[in-house]
């Protein structure tokens, strides 16, 4: 689940502060104003700009440069659609379509209740178990119209159903190159 913090210029102050040693702070520190506040909030432009000696231009840059960096507020989950070669091959691009239609909202936009926001990724690396979805931090595998159903409802209805937990790697490496 998605659990921002409202913006809080002390707090995004304080994370400056923690960050500015870093040689290149600045993405070390978009990085962590996004996690904390779910976006970079338009009032980080000026600051950052301000308090590591950088143009609003350079600053706007890198926001808008990276597409990982969100301008709104995200809703409660996540919802990121693989759309690499290999999904788009497995139907994902009529997945896309049904997910868009069941949400009512196109890529990079939040549903009206705020439950969730649709994102689109270029590779979620799970190309074997095609086509790809990632709510929150949990990775699904050959998903469905109706296996997508399914996991929106079950997040809608548990919202901790995505919490981060960690993740199992199956079919792993041993230390000597051999499958486990």
């Amino acid at each position: 689940m998605n659990a921002c913090h409202p913006w809080s210029a002390e707090r995004a102050m304080t994370i400056v502060e923690s960050n500015r040693h870093l040689r290149g702070a600045l993405l070390p520190i978009l990085h962590a104003l996004q996690e904390e506040f779910g976006y970079i909030d338009e009032q980080a432009i000026p600051l950052l700009a301000t308090e590591l000696n950088l143009s609003r231009a350079d600053v706007h840059g890198v926001v808008s440069f990276y597409h990982e960096f969100r301008r709104e507020k995200p809703g409660r989950h996540i919802i990121k659609v693989c759309r690499a070669e290999a999904c788009q091959s497995m139907g994902a691009n009529a997945l896309v379509d049904h997910i868009k239609k069941s949400l009512q909202v196109d890529f990079h936009g939040t549903t009206a209740d705020g439950a969730f926001t649709l994102e689109p990724v270029f590779c979620l690396g799970n190309c074997a178990l095609s086509p790809a979805v990632m709510i929150d931090e949990n990775l699904h595998g050959r998903v469905s119209p109706d296996r997508f159903d399914e996991l929106a409802a079950e997040t809608r209805a548990n919202p901790t159903a995505h919490q981060q937990i960690p993740r199992q790697i199956h079919g792993a490496l041993s230390q000597k190159g051999h499958a486990q």
